[in-house]
């Protein structure tokens, strides 16, 4: 059975590399766009289904890009999801779902799925151990790391941070003992009474926020070498 299609369209391809990295472990064929001509005609020879849009992005003659698949007899059942920087903005949109930027990588998964079911919510996974050291504004933690994908990791620690933007570093344990510096936030916590997964150690689970591009590929290749056995 050929892969189902998902387009994506914006104007700047860092944002579209970025979005496109999300769906590295779907079976799915990925389109992209940078301007809403482009969008348009890739839409109307591929057929993808499910685009996802900038709202931003406007045709020459200045008709949104919404508007001119919704126009389009052929396309006007295609689901759209709107991608803004302000959530009023995507609120007057009309798109059948909105993500704001920076775009979190869970939300977008999700969001995908559910109008193409063979997108993969959640990245491959491996078990590993390396220290890990993380700090928000002033404070400072560090602790070991139980297992890391392309979207974030857990680490096993006493104290967690609290809610905000962290810095994260640790390195990776393979054959370029990779340095890695990320951006990450605290997605959800182990530990005490309510622990949720009694299968891992008392920690917390960090999601990664910002990785450059180099770095990123370093650690999926780590994580599709761990999978493989290599």
């Amino acid at each position: 059975m050929p892969k189902q299609k998902i387009l994506l369209a914006d104007d700047v391809m860092l944002l579209l590399e970025i979005e496109k990295s999300f769906l590295d472990y779907s079976p799915v064929t990925v389109l992209m766009a940078v301007n809403a001509e482009q969008a348009l005609a890739l839409a109307r020879r591929e057929r993808p289904a499910l685009a996802v849009i900038d709202i931003q992005i406007r045709l020459n003659d200045g008709t949104s890009c919404y508007a001119a698949f919704k126009k389009d007899p052929e396309l006007r059942s295609m689901p759209l999801i709107g991608v803004a920087d302000d959530p009023e903005e995507c609120r007057e949109a009309g798109y059948d779902g909105l993500l704001i930027r920076p775009v979190d990588r869970r939300l977008f998964l999700e969001m995908a799925h559910r109008f193409v079911p063979a997108v993969e919510r959640r990245e491959p996974r491996v078990s590993c151990r390396m220290p890990v050291s993380y700090r928000l504004d002033e404070w400072e933690g560090c602790g070991e790391s139980a297992d890391i994908s392309v979207g974030g990791m857990y680490v096993a620690a006493e104290e967690k941070p609290a809610a905000g933007p962290l810095s994260i570093s640790f390195t990776l344990l393979d054959v370029n003992s990779t340095s890695v510096e990320a951006k990450g936030r605290l997605a959800w916590h182990n530990d005490g009474k309510e622990r949720k997964k009694h299968r891992l150690p008392p920690g917390f689970g960090i999601e990664f926020t910002h990785v450059d591009e180099k770095t990123l590929e370093a650690i999926r290749s780590f994580v599709d070498d761990e999978k493989a056995g290599r």
